[in-house]
């Protein structure tokens, strides 16, 4: 039974031939055409006993690169805040003062 189009909700995707596990569940896979016209897994639709769960399929390779941008966007946007203003107390003088000499010996207390 060759790949159709089904008629519904469902756009583009294609339901493939059923494949019988055993005597009470049936394997339907579901994919699609990609970019480049090469078929894409969505998911499996599953009947267990005229019960149907749909099972989605997950890309591990897009779920790791979706972390990692998100990590590398979070530290550049980190870097440019503390390149701006730095989270450490602003120390710049702005004029020249003359410096105090600090005399080693104590002062005497006036008790008076």
């Amino acid at each position: 039974m060759p790949n159709r189009e089904p008629a519904g909700p469902v756009d583009r995707a294609l339901i493939g031939d059923p494949v019988t596990i055993d005597e009470h569940t049936t394997f339907i896979p579901v994919t699609r055409k990609g970019v480049r016209g090469r078929p894409v897994a969505v998911g499996a639709f599953t009947v267990t006993d005229g019960a149907t769960t749909w099972t989605p399929a997950v890309d591990q390779g897009r779920v790791a690169l979706i972390g990692v941008m998100t990590g590398l966007i979070a530290a550049a946007l980190g870097s440019a805040a503390v390149l701006r203003q730095p989270p450490w107390p602003k120390m710049t003088i702005t004029e020249d003062r003359p410096r105090r000499s600090v005399d080693p010996r104590p002062q005497p207390v006036d008790n008076a």
